[in-house]
């Protein structure tokens, strides 16, 4: 993994937990947490017909998920790196289309996709 991509992706979507002192695989944790938090504000905002502060969610949650994209080592993770490339990619195409059309389901699929991989992440020991 990529800390300093990773770090300063975090830091570019304005959360406020301390990251100074994180490990590289807590950073991804963080990153993956902040997209899964992006992602339910923004489907709260686009039930309640706010616009603006939904696509600025949906652009946060697509920014931190091209730094979980960015931070993949191809090098070391072979094929696993390879998928979630092309499964990130899938997300962030996703979150677009829900900006567009408003769907909540959409949101609700991305942020399934993104537990998922967070589930497994977390099951890495440090």
């Amino acid at each position: 993994m990529y800390a300093a991509s990773a770090l300063k992706q975090y830091q570019s979507v304005n959360t406020q937990a301390r990251v100074v002192d994180a490990s590289p695989h807590r950073l991804i944790q963080m990153l993956m947490e902040g997209g899964l938090t992006r992602i339910a504000q923004a489907r709260g905002a686009m039930e309640r017909g706010q616009t603006a502060l939904k696509g600025e969610l949906i652009g946060k949650s697509i920014a931190i998920i091209a730094g979980l994209r960015d931070s993949l080592d191809h090098q070391q993770g072979g094929e696993l790196a390879g998928n979630l490339d092309s499964l990130y990619g899938y997300m962030m195409a996703r979150l677009t289309e829900a900006n567009i059309s408003n769907e909540p389901a959409v949101l609700e699929e991305v942020a399934g996709l993104l537990r998922d991989i967070k589930t497994g992440w977390d099951g890495i020991a440090d």
